[in-house]
């Protein structure tokens, strides 16, 4: 077994990473510029080291290998220690694919939206099924004490997204997977610190749908222009396309489906697979859905036994989680940070809560919504809102005259606490209040709590 130290510990995958080396019994530390929850608090629960800061790397003894995280590059200090020194050193997806994936039914989830739920869907499903299938997801389901684990059984299911893989490869990761199932939920424009425009994030695309092997499956909706493009550059594995309109021609369709999206039937083919109730809401989560239940069915779990997982699931942390109930206010946190997720989201919200009062409140956390990039698409995203609070970006782009033509009131704050100013003087009994950020947004749920506790 080897000493293995992980550069970027702390996000979702590369945490993921460090779980899965322990459990193959390597000794396992990690850097990271901050440590922090809930990947700092899932590692150290598994007797991981965890090192604060990259200055501090060469302190350490050297270890056998190094695996890095896409978050550093030349001129991190301890980059240029194991350079230096000559340290093996290997990117996190390769690690993966080489120590774990190689011999396994690998079923991946790619997309610019629905990664991380659909993700823990199939593993849950699985595990429902009594596979007990290895996965990395790049969340926390509510169904699972951990975000990775390796699992007992041939099935891996991987979180497969289209970040780029480390500071010396810069394909996407998902291109190191070489999955026998995959799915392709949705295909837009995202990731503008990374990507110059659609065309490459397409490009990328093209070479994940290269590596499934012609004995695999890909699963793709039906009207999705940009994915249609990609699959006509070439594809040499069976598709099956899935859309939640029934009147569309697809392998995999929905009927008799709720308006907030709590129960619905699946049909594959035009015959009635499983009639579902679940605790998820909205069209996203239909569409979740519906692309696990195809890739758990390929797999060949019982249609009957995906219907019963489906039902039992509990959700995702971050989805549309209720942080709490105070004065009844409901306060939610959720993890959307593009204009389709944030439409999405609250719609689906909407249709649950009928006329009662919702109240967005949105940070531009990702690198394409700080530097504006989806401009007013951002503002109308959050229609189904009755009011909304967004936190002024960093970045220099016209963000007041666009929040003035939104459909729906909107105020911009400058801090958290701004917001909590605001949203003092907002806040009623019956409201639901999301809080829609990919950062922790400096603890902003809890103060929201703590603030409505002491207002009585």
């Amino acid at each position: 077994m080897a000493n293995i130290h992980i550069l970027g510990i702390c996000g979702t995958f590369m945490a993921g990473i460090a779980a899965l080396a322990k459990a193959q019994g390597h000794e396992v530390s990690g850097t990271d510029a901050n440590v922090y929850p809930p990947m700092s608090t899932q590692l150290a629960a598994q007797g991981i080291k965890l090192i604060q800061g990259y200055d501090n790397f060469a302190k350490q003894p050297k270890p056998d290998l190094v695996i890095v995280g896409n978050v550093v590059s030349r001129g991190n200090p301890a980059i240029e220690y194991i350079l230096n020194e000559k340290i093996p050193v290997v990117s996190g997806p390769r690690w993966l694919y080489k120590n774990i994936l190689q011999d396994r039914w690998v079923i991946a989830v790619a997309g610019t939206h629905g990664k991380t739920t659909t993700t823990s869907l199939i593993a849950w499903i699985l595990e429902y099924a009594g596979v007990a299938p290895g996965f990395l997801i790049g969340g926390v389901a509510n169904d699972f004490a951990v975000s990775a684990r390796l699992g007992k059984s041939p099935f891996f299911v991987v979180e497969a997204d289209e970040y780029d893989t480390a500071f010396f490869d810069k394909r996407s990761k998902f291109v190191h997977y070489q999955p026998q199932t995959l799915v392709i939920n949705n295909l837009e424009f995202d990731h503008a610190d990374i990507f110059a425009d659609l065309t490459a994030i397409k490009t990328q695309f093209r070479h994940l749908i290269a590596t499934v092997p012609s004995k695999g499956l890909i699963i793709t909706p039906r009207t999705d222009p940009n994915i249609e493009a990609v699959l006509a550059q070439g594809c040499w594995t069976p598709t099956q396309t899935f859309a939640l309109n029934a009147d569309l021609e697809a392998d995999w369709t929905l009927t008799d489906v709720k308006a907030d999206g709590s129960a619905f039937k699946v049909n594959y083919q035009q015959q009635l697979m499983a009639k579902i109730n679940w605790s998820l809401l909205g069209k996203h989560n239909l569409n979740n859905a519906l692309t696990a239940f195809a890739a758990c069915h390929h797999v060949g779990i019982k249609p009957s036994v995906i219907a019963k997982a489906l039902t039992a699931f509990k959700g995702i942390k971050r989805r549309l989680e209720v942080r709490g109930k105070v004065n009844d206010i409901t306060i939610y946190d959720d993890f959307a940070h593009h204009p389709t997720a944030i439409a999405l989201t609250l719609e689906g919200l909407r249709q649950h809560v009928g006329k009662q009062r919702i109240l967005a409140i949105l940070e531009f956390g990702s690198n394409t919504m700080r530097q504006g990039y989806h401009g007013a698409n951002a503002f109308t995203a959050l229609k189904a809102a009755d009011l909304a609070l967004v936190m002024q970006p960093q970045a220099a782009w016209d963000v007041k005259s666009l929040a003035a033509k939104a459909t729906v009131p909107i105020e911009i704050a400058l801090n958290t606490d701004d917001i909590l100013v605001k949203l003092s003087q907002h806040a009623q009994p019956g409201d639901h209040i999301v809080v829609m950020s990919n950062t922790s947004f400096d603890g902003l749920h809890e103060k929201i709590l703590s603030m409505l506790t002491q207002h009585g």
